[in-house]
């Protein structure tokens, strides 16, 4: 049986440079002992619970940043990949015209790209996926 406040020795060989890196920073993060701060992380690992201790907290927010930025880059490149896809093939069935020159013809798919885009804006603002002006409205082309 131990009692309170007793303390026992023990020595550890630490070969992994992340752990020990961790270890320091914690040590002059909290002022204590590197064997303080050891001991706290063991006491913290078998107890298998997190406590309140802000650098814990910190390790983890940056862990699920590191995870969502990850999986948020994955995402874009499927998106990208998606666009290239649908751009090749629909320039592959539409057939050049002399039209796609016309000055005229060149400002107005400019004009309706720009409505385009301030919609998907709309949209993205108001968090709806569909914008107020258009609400109500049917399915036809306009």
């Amino acid at each position: 049986m131990s009692r309170e406040g007793a303390t026992t020795r023990v020595q550890v060989y630490l070969s992994n440079p992340r752990v020990i890196e961790a270890l320091n920073r914690e040590a002059r993060v909290s002022g204590l002992s590197l064997s303080q701060t050891a001991g706290r992380a063991v006491a913290r690992g078998l107890a298998r619970r997190l406590t309140a201790d802000p650098e814990d907290r910190l390790a983890v927010l940056e862990r699920s940043l590191r995870d969502h930025m990850r999986s948020t880059r994955r995402d874009m490149q499927i998106v990208q990949e998606l666009t290239v896809e649908i751009a090749r093939a629909f320039f592959l069935r539409l057939p050049d015209a002399a039209v796609d020159e016309d000055p005229v013809v060149l400002a107005a798919v400019e004009v309706r790209i720009d409505r385009m885009l301030d919609a998907v804006a709309a949209r993205l603002i108001s968090g709806g996926s569909v914008p107020p002006e258009r609400e109500g409205e049917g399915t036809g082309s306009s």
